[in-house]
């Protein structure tokens, strides 16, 4: 997914589609609005983060909305549940805080802050495209906000995306910052975008619920026909 940071591509596609989240090309997250990516997919892998390892650099953009960095030592392990709260309905989820604790250390960052609340999904990609996603994490709604700093991919280098999977959108290598996805269906992407989270059940039905509706323009892929909200994000104690 291009996050102007994701690239998702699926090889069944003439044209590659991207997931990005915020990239180097000066205008933020391409994960999810550029069609076509910038590079080639990266399958290199790389180990989690050990305790106060991570590190969030500023990416040299203008922050979507002022915010902290995370702090270099994760605050969560394990297993941790969140609610994502949108317009368009609750979506429970769990996150993966061992496996990816720099990537869940920052999006727990971000939601304390406030980063999330009232912000756009401003992606659906549909069964037509070859890829089911909604991507959100953008406040400025237009795939290339992003919150001023980066951060590693945390990648084994065997990630799938089956329905459910919570994932990272990213401009290339090491570009994550705060747009992410939720998969829908099924996707055939490259081992490329850190997998930090599971949907729940209740979750992936409002995900599908939002994919049932398509696009604003019919097309595989574009804003949600009905505008969603990110409402509020947050944990359970």
């Amino acid at each position: 997914m291009r996050s102007r940071r994701p690239v998702l591509a699926a090889a069944s596609l003439v044209a590659v589609l991207a997931l990005a989240g915020c990239g180097d090309d000066g205008d933020g997250d391409d994960t999810a609005s550029d069609p076509t990516p910038t590079a080639s997919p990266d399958t290199s892998t790389s180990a989690p983060a050990e305790a106060g390892a991570c590190e969030y650099p500023e990416d040299g953009q203008q922050p979507a909305t002022p915010v902290d960095a995370p702090p270099a030592e994760p605050s969560v392990s394990g297993e941790v549940p969140v609610l994502i709260t949108t317009s368009s309905g609750d979506i429970p989820a769990t996150l993966d805080a061992d496996t990816a604790p720099c990537t869940v250390n920052s999006f727990v960052s971000l939601a304390g802050q406030g980063y999330f609340d009232d912000t756009p999904c401003h992606r659906l990609t549909t069964a037509e495209s070859g890829i089911a996603v909604l991507q959100c994490g953008d406040p400025t709604g237009t795939g290339s906000g992003g919150p001023g700093y980066s951060f590693d991919d945390e990648l084994s280098g065997s990630e799938t995306y089956p329905a459910g999977t919570l994932a990272m959108a990213n401009a290339g290598p090491n570009t994550n910052g705060s747009q992410f996805f939720m998969v829908y269906g099924d996707t055939p992407l490259p081992p490329s975008y850190t997998v930090f989270g599971q949907l729940d059940e209740a979750g992936l039905k409002a995900v599908e619920k939002i994919a049932a509706k398509g696009t604003a323009d019919g097309g595989p892929d574009g804003a949600p026909a009905t505008p969603v909200f990110i409402t509020g994000v947050t944990f359970d104690d």
